[in-house]
């Protein structure tokens, strides 16, 4: 699925990056609103679902290079962070569904999460 696929899923907001969400395929997502689990648990290229929206999780997300982060529960980050995210061409979108029903809705759609791809690639 593409970003877009997650955009209309999640009835979710464009808050940066909408030229990418056509071109950015999305194979698996976390969910956390702690910056060390995603740094210990989220693997490059995923989809990060989280509340926090403070600029540190823009870093974080250079960080692991991930391919987009949506904000839950309608936390809207702030200028500052929109304005980083597009600055490093990161895809930023916005629902007001909860995480564990945002989680919910991809996995249903088909979404997987990082230690699944693990299992697989393992098993």
């Amino acid at each position: 699925m593409n970003l877009r696929d997650v955009q209309q899923l999640l009835k979710a907001q464009v808050l940066a990056g909408d030229d990418l969400l056509d071109q950015i395929e999305i194979k698996m997502a976390c969910g956390s609103d702690l910056i060390s689990d995603v740094l210990a648990f989220t693997k490059e290229k995923a989809l990060l679902l989280t509340g926090l929206t403070n600029p540190q999780i823009i870093r974080t997300a250079e960080m692991i290079e991930l391919s987009g982060i949506v904000f839950v529960r309608g936390k809207m980050p702030g200028d500052d962070v929109i304005k980083l995210a597009k600055e490093h061409r990161l895809p930023l979108l916005l629902t007001t569904l909860p995480l564990y029903e945002t989680c919910g809705i991809l996995y249903s759609a088909g979404l997987k999460g990082c230690s699944e791809l693990d299992t697989v690639a393992r098993g």
